[in-house]
């Protein structure tokens, strides 16, 4: 099996590879080859799994025709330019997260012509598909609101994911991932990029940046979650699925104050006092329209499984970041 991976060097797709190549299959399907591709090389796995790294860029026409040259089994579709960065740069959101899922989705439907090709094709999307007004816990079937660009740009792919999968050209799931909690490494420029880092800082011993209000409600999944969410979908029977090709993931519905709470509770108040509170109205705005909750039960009856609590999240991230040691 060769497997694609086009957002590679992100934090999920080298967590992702790591996984891939721990494992030497999907499904039962020993990997024989593993392709990386990011706009900067991605960092290649230790392992048994032979490995190509690619620096592209997915949105400049004729990118997508070169990574399919040799007819991928699966693709991950992870690569997207994040939600605060596609609100501050309207044009790069577009081009990057519409116009490179598009010139994917069409060079997928050319390799078909040429020879019988039907990959499957994994699209991370987001519930900022969804926006006000919402309900206490929001269905599958829920109407696409989005309330950002980035939200807009999602819910348009997820469209072209379910009618390129309806005509035969692919074999499409598109799961839409909680916030997730804790991203490890530098802050990136997501407007939910706080939800992780008042937990990562003060684990690293430094002060984090609050600006919303601690009743702020979400929904999160952990970095383990996530990739069993990816490694679930690739082997997947997309019969049950339908023509309704996308998912939301199952997560846990947590608030700020939930979050601090969990951080006590580990590494004590040393850690939470290193939790600076400055308020972003801008920040505020956006992340007041966005979902709290979920009824993710098709997604559960399907066999996607996600964290149970924030406790597990934080010592997740101790544990695979950390090495186990806390800074105090």
């Amino acid at each position: 099996m060769h497997i694609l991976i086009i957002g590679a060097a992100g934090m999920i797709g080298q967590k992702l590879a790591t996984a891939l190549v721990a494992n030497e299959n999907v499904g039962g399907h020993p990997i024989d080859r593993l392709t990386l591709a990011d706009i900067v090389p991605p960092p290649t796995i230790a392992g048994p799994v032979s490995q190509q790294s690619l620096a592209v860029d997915l949105s400049q026409p004729g990118t997508a025709d070169t990574l399919l040259a040799d007819h991928p089994d699966l693709i991950f579709h992870l690569a997207a330019v994040v939600s605060g960065e596609a609100e501050a740069d309207f044009d790069k959101g577009y081009r990057i997260n519409l116009d490179g899922t598009r010139h994917l989705l069409e060079a997928i439907r050319r390799a078909g012509r040429q020879q019988p090709y039907c990959p499957r094709l994994v699209f991370t999307s987001s519930i900022a598909v969804f926006g006000e007004p919402l309900p206490p816990a929001i269905p599958d079937d829920q109407i696409h609101t989005p309330l950002t660009s980035y939200g807009t740009q999602k819910a348009i792919c997820e469209l072209l994911l379910a009618d390129y999968s309806r005509r035969g050209f692919l074999d499409g799931v598109g799961i839409r991932l909680p916030t997730i909690t804790v991203r490890p490494g530098k802050p990136n420029k997501a407007a939910s990029g706080f939800f992780s880092g008042i937990l990562r800082e003060p684990l690293n011993g430094q002060e984090a940046i609050l600006p919303v209000d601690d009743n702020v409600r979400h929904w999160f999944a952990s970095p383990r979650a996530a990739i069993g969410f990816l490694l679930h979908a690739a082997e997947i029977d997309t019969g049950p699925l339908g023509q309704r090709r996308n998912l939301t993931m199952p997560g846990l519905s947590a608030t700020v104050a939930d979050e601090i709470a969990a951080l006590e509770r580990i590494a004590g108040p040393r850690a939470t006092a290193l939790i600076r509170r400055q308020p972003d109205e801008t920040i505020a705005r956006m992340v007041a329209g966005w979902p709290q909750n979920f009824d993710a039960r098709r997604a559960s009856e399907l066999g996607f499984t996600a964290d149970i609590g924030f406790d597990d999240i934080v010592r997740a991230h101790v544990e695979d970041e950390l090495n186990g040691v806390l800074p105090f």
